[in-house]
């Protein structure tokens, strides 16, 4: 399994983050690194999440950062 982390800087000045292959997994931060960090992480819980729930099965997992436009 490949995930990608996007991020994207609102109007605001805070970043997102979000993990496309994920439905629902997105976080906001004050950088675009925290944004990223709390999206990997919220990522690896989703799929611990899956795996304890039987949902799915192991898999090797690669994470790959996309660069803000």
């Amino acid at each position: 399994m490949q995930l990608t982390i996007q991020t994207e800087r609102e109007v605001d000045g805070r970043w997102i983050a979000e993990v496309p292959e994920l439905p629902g997994v997105l976080a906001y931060g004050a950088t675009e690194t925290e944004a990223s960090a709390k999206a990997e992480a919220l990522a690896l819980r989703v799929i611990a999440d899956r795996l304890d729930h039987a949902e799915s099965k192991p898999v090797d997992v690669t994470i790959r950062v996309q660069a803000a436009e």
